[in-house]
């Protein structure tokens, strides 16, 4: 059938809706390349005999969640803004899942009175999912070289279809819990707290690595191949997430008016900048600790711990108040890492930056800007879901972490129970030691490492 241009509607794609499209499609390369930062991160500090292994499981886990959001997780998201207009989140679901009416419609065919800004809100389900597919590649670096292949990627289409639906209570502007005064700017609770909850569960019973902790009669030390390559991935984190930012925020008339996607006052200044300095804090920190201990990880964790416990925030702080809370975040990063490596728990990651820095980050912000008006929508002028109706509240924030930590424990809590009895959960030590891109791929690496000599001795 050939374009009637005579009955297309205009107001969907007018320029200024192209505009908008443009930038939260930049959002999804930002986020892309937060993947990329990932992934040379993992490939600096897998052991070289896993090096391929892992890295493919993160990549796969990374799809496995991409996909299952496509298929279900943005009509689960989505619904707040479907019961706020007094419909249902089976509608939502309905409409946005694979094959629903809204995924697959033409903006310029779809009456703006029916849903305006089609064009948008499809493009916010590929940003979306790419946040699914990291949730994923975070979580694998809790359980990496020692969770069997299968019961990951099952764990990766679960974690999907939970933390979707954790994202419709704790981010937006109209779900339950951001509504009564949750403030999440940018989803630490649904992206960072809920994996980090579930590794609680699954790090004790995977174990340590053999030789990671300590030495091991068939490996003397656990050796990361390049950790000059976690350098370039922290960069590429980077200069990934501004546009991400870009991605938080709605905008409405006049033209380019920003407001938070908790609708808290902002602007792209402020927010942008806030990201600038809870990284500079973290990185002064850091720094300080990195060398005053001798301990190289500080260098990589002070700037992410800094951006981590800022996140929630970029859209309410002012940029001098952003750089407290970096210079901060790094020193519960550091007693956290600290605890964790004294009592043997082969969790360097997940558990300083999310368990310490993000926590730290959300109780912050309810000490820092306790009162701030946000949350209901834009327009609305009374009832449940009045514009900014809602404050930051300390409570609200203990609430909101307490539920997203709780959602990841009880996820992998079910999810171990299953896995342990069909699948099976654990790799063999045997096959820890022997590597798992020998034993599955049959690759070998090309350098015989010190500690890996110690099995053949």
């Amino acid at each position: 059938m050939s374009l009637d241009v005579s009955t297309i509607f205009a107001q969907q794609v007018t320029l200024n809706s192209l505009v908008q499209n443009i930038l939260y499609a930049s959002g999804i390369v930002g986020a892309i390349l937060v993947v990329v930062g990932l992934l040379l991160i993992d490939a600096g500090t897998a052991r070289r005999r896993n090096l391929f292994n892992s890295t493919i499981e993160k990549t796969l886990g990374f799809f496995l969640g991409f996909a299952t959001y496509y298929v279900i997780g943005f009509g689960l998201w989505a619904g707040q803004y479907y019961i706020m207009e007094g419909a249902t989140m089976m509608d939502s679901i309905n409409d946005w899942w694979l094959g629903g009416a809204m995924t697959n419609a033409m903006a310029h065919h779809t009456d703006p009175g029916i849903f305006p800004g089609l064009n948008t809100f499809q493009i916010f389900i590929f940003f979306l999912a790419v946040f699914a597919g990291i949730i994923n590649i975070l979580l694998h670096f809790a359980v990496s070289e020692r969770m069997k292949a299968p019961a990951y990627f099952i764990t990766c289409i679960v974690a999907a279809v939970v933390s979707s639906a954790l994202s419709w209570a704790t981010w937006g502007s109209v779900g339950p819990l951001t509504n009564a005064g949750f403030h999440d700017f940018f989803g630490v609770g649904f992206v960072y707290l809920f994996p980090a909850g579930m590794a609680l569960v699954f790090t004790p019973k995977l174990g340590a690595r053999p030789g990671m902790m300590a030495p091991h009669p068939r490996i003397s030390a656990y050796l990361a191949p390049s950790i000059g390559l976690c350098a370039p991935g922290l960069l590429l984190i980077f200069a990934g997430l501004p546009m991400v930012i870009l991605s938080c925020l709605f905008f409405f008339d006049p033209e380019a008016l920003a407001v938070s996607v908790t609708m808290a006052d902002t602007s792209v200044g402020i927010a942008i900048n806030n990201y600038a300095m809870v990284w500079a804090g973290g990185a002064v920190t850091g720094l300080l600790i990195a060398y005053s201990t001798g301990k190289y990880a500080y260098t990589l964790l002070g700037p992410l711990a800094g951006y981590v416990a800022g996140a929630s925030g970029f859209d309410v702080y002012l940029p001098w108040q952003a750089f407290i809370i970096g210079l901060a975040a790094p020193f519960v990063a550091y007693a956290v890492y600290e605890f964790t490596l004294k009592r043997g728990i082969d969790e360097h990651k997940l558990f300083p930056l999310f368990l310490g820095s993000g926590v730290f980050g959300m109780v912050m912000l309810g000490l820092f800007k306790a009162g701030t008006p946000r949350g209901g929508y834009f327009g609305i002028e009374e009832g449940a879901y009045a514009f900014q109706h809602g404050e930051i509240s300390l409570m609200m924030q203990l609430a909101g972490t307490a539920v997203c930590i709780g959602t990841g424990v009880v996820t992998a809590l079910v999810l171990s129970f299953i896995l342990e009895r069909t699948v099976g959960l654990r790799v063999h030590e045997d096959d820890q030691i022997e590597g798992l891109d020998g034993k599955i791929w049959d690759l070998e690496p090309d350098v015989l490492t010190h500690a890996d000599s110690a099995q053949n001795a």
